[in-house]
């Protein structure tokens, strides 16, 4: 793997113009993964000791933050991140925080899921970022409230050791920890800002929910579909097609760049589990000048199985749902939506379940990750 960089230190002060013109960032190796912290999915941040400056809820907001350098009110500056007050000793003889003195924020993830890499975002908190992060992780059934969290019996794991951090930057930890995960306690040593939050990972779905739904959407992120490869990310990530809910806006959803030969761009799925597939929608709500033309849909059963067209070639309108009921179910692993020449979709829908070696498979895999 790639070493990723550290930032550490102040930033130089705003001097204007662009605020972004002197941020520090690096290309992850895990950020090809789904956001396991999107407010999408369901993630919110449910808790936090103390949030005087700027409330936790912004760590989750999807965009990147802002910074107004007018932006004032009666406790200070207000910053679009979660920011705390500064911390103080215990006496005039020692007016400085101690060792162990921190802030925490409790965030339930939007989907129980194995954490490959996190990023805590200190974008404009250039002086009053904190000096140093830790992240800790559990896996909690339910809907644990925070003092449900906080007691003594929940076992809270290290991703993230204590480590120093840099103001204005993108830090990035690529985590290695093989097990499944509902909950995190993002730490701040001692205190200061932290701007955004991002946890990227894969979804691992509760087996028994999957069972009880019956029939379901067998590719969504939130039911552990996930995106292996896609022909063109120019505007916007595949996984877009794939979250929750009908997009919102055309940047919800997945466009290529313009093609000027004569191919087609398409998006490579593998499934939450084996699964029988009866049903297809492919909606390109919001893409309206930029809607692909035609679609089609292909699966494969197991990593070498050969493609079956599906859905064959079929023609799109802008702005629509479409809906295909499958002649027969097909069996797979693994499908393909490919879209002709260009352009967009906004999701694809697989409605199935889950075959009985799909099934076992999903609950042996949930056992071996502690869920």
């Amino acid at each position: 793997m790639t070493a990723i960089p550290r930032f550490t230190g102040d930033a130089s002060p705003y001097a204007g113009g662009d605020p972004y013109a002197d941020y520090r960032t690096a290309e992850f190796p895990f950020a090809h993964h789904a956001d396991l912290a999107d407010r999408t999915l369901g993630a919110g941040v449910i808790a936090a000791n103390d949030e005087f400056f700027a409330q936790r809820e912004n760590l989750l907001v999807p965009e990147r933050a802002e910074f107004d350098p007018e932006h004032f009110g009666h406790k200070g500056k207000i910053m679009d991140g979660w920011e705390t007050r500064r911390r103080r000793g215990a006496s005039a003889e020692h007016p400085w925080p101690t060792a162990d003195d921190h802030d925490w924020a409790l965030v339930r993830l939007g989907a129980p899921g194995i954490v490959r890499g996190i990023v805590v975002d200190t974008a404009h908190f250039r002086g009053n970022y904190p000096a140093a992060v830790s992240v800790e992780a559990t896996s909690v059934p339910g809907s644990p409230s925070p003092e449900d969290l906080l007691s003594g019996d929940v076992k809270w794991t290290p991703l993230v050791p204590r480590t120093a951090v840099g103001g204005h930057a993108a830090n990035g930890f690529a985590v290695d920890v093989e097990q499944v995960f509902t909950h995190l306690r993002v730490n701040q040593h001692p205190d200061g800002g932290i701007a955004r939050l991002r946890v990227y990972g894969e979804v691992v779905p509760d087996p028994r929910w999957l069972a009880a739904l019956g029939t379901f959407d067998v590719v969504a992120l939130e039911n552990g579909g996930q995106v292996e490869d896609a022909s063109n990310l120019f505007y916007s990530p595949a996984t877009n097609t794939i979250q929750p809910g009908r997009s919102r806006a055309m940047h919800e959803c997945w466009e290529t760049r313009r093609r000027r030969d004569q191919g087609h761009d398409w998006i490579r799925y593998r499934l939450s589990a084996q699964s029988e597939i009866r049903a297809i929608e492919i909606d390109t709500a919001y893409l309206k000048g930029n809607a692909a033309g035609w679609a089609s849909v292909s699966v494969r059963d197991g990593e070498d199985g050969d493609w079956t067209e599906v859905l064959p070639r079929t023609r799109l309108q802008p702005d629509t749902n479409h809906r295909f009921v499958l002649d027969a179910p097909v069996v797979g692993t693994h499908a393909r939506v490919d879209i002709f020449p260009d352009g967009g979709i906004s999701r694809l829908r697989l409605f199935g379940s889950p075959t009985e070696d799909g099934a076992a498979r999903l609950r042996a895999r949930r056992r071996e990750l502690g869920g």
